[in-house]
């Protein structure tokens, strides 16, 4: 009858779209949500009572809303009404769908996905050579879609002088999918020249340099385009939590990062991920190579397998922290 998902930005409402679509058609009806619908007057009216005024007979719905606003209340304001509502349907499924968004609402921070490619010896690459190709054409494609979904990439500057990525969607028709970049570049050492720097009328791209850096190369990068968030440090780096509250407060509910050895490692120490992906490639590197600050053997407690698969020759595997 009508289908409906949340607009990029928050507003309109999947359910106040699919009423929409499905007019008087929607009187008498079931709603399926993945998401209890809201129940506070922000800059629309509450879509619990848009399924009231409906017409609606039941709502099935799967995730519970965090928003203290919200919990359990849109459920209330639908029971009130007399409308039948079954809670938690395939709940886990649509939590985890949604994890960027509840993380946010509970923490305050956006989901933090690390991603790492290792090789047989456990190696993400060896230090001076650039991109070190690790991981096959199908696994690299999952990459790009995992960055589609995405809504920014992290990496550290190191990564970004030697490897001078793109960190863009580059596949058929995803394109313009490509998330923002965000560079953990306290000292302002990008150069101008640089992929990331030459790609920001196409994919926005921001710099997390501290206060004190460089106003002259700040001023040059701004005119090409760059964002910069001012960061706090914490022992010379970066403080990532505060970095994460400033993403979120942009509007950002999950950050791919993607490297290198140094930014993983940090974010781990921190206890900052939320879900850890791992490619693994056929081949050893070395003992040139960059050892990986984490394999499938030594996850950090509390995270659980969800899941794991072949993309080729290369393998996949991925926790979640509950």
């Amino acid at each position: 009858l009508g289908t409906g998902v949340t607009a990029v930005g928050g507003r309109p409402h999947a359910e106040t779209e699919a009423l929409a679509e499905a007019g008087e058609l929607a009187r008498g009806a079931t709603a399926y949500v993945t998401l209890e619908p809201c129940a506070h007057h922000g800059r629309t009216p509450p879509c619990a009572n848009a399924l009231v005024n409906a017409g609606i007979a039941r709502v099935v719905g799967a995730a519970s809303d965090p928003d203290p606003r919200v919990s359990g209340q849109g459920y209330a304001i639908l029971r009130a009404a007399g409308i039948e509502a079954v809670e938690k349907v395939l709940a886990a499924e649509a939590s985890e769908q949604m994890a960027g968004y509840l993380i946010r609402s509970l923490k305050k921070r956006p989901e933090v996905i690390l991603k790492l490619a290792l090789s047989s010896d456990g190696k993400i690459g060896i230090e001076g050579e650039g991109q070190v190709a690790i991981t096959g054409d199908i696994a690299r494609r999952e990459v790009y879609l995992m960055r589609a979904e995405a809504d920014a990439i992290l990496i550290g500057i190191g990564t970004a002088l030697e490897d001078d990525p793109a960190l863009t969607v580059r596949l058929p028709g995803l394109e313009n999918r490509s998330p923002a970049r965000i560079i953990l570049d306290r000292q302002i050492r990008l150069p101008e020249a640089s992929k990331l720097v030459s790609g920001v009328d196409r994919v926005p791209l921001y710099i997390a340099a501290c206060l004190e850096a460089d106003p002259q190369r700040r001023a040059t990068l701004e005119r090409a385009g760059v964002h910069f968030i001012g960061t706090e440090t914490y022992g010379g780096e970066v403080a990532l939590p505060e970095l994460l509250e400033d993403l979120a407060a942009l509007g950002m509910a999950s950050v791919l990062v993607e490297g290198g050895a140094k930014v993983a490692k940090a974010f781990l120490d921190e206890g900052l991920v939320d879900r850890i992906v791992l490619f693994g490639g056929p081949d050893a590197i070395g003992e040139e190579g960059i050892a990986s600050p984490i394999d499938a053997d030594h996850i950090p407690a509390g995270f659980r397998k969800l899941r794991e698969m072949r993309f080729g020759e290369d393998s996949y595997a991925e926790w979640v922290r509950p």
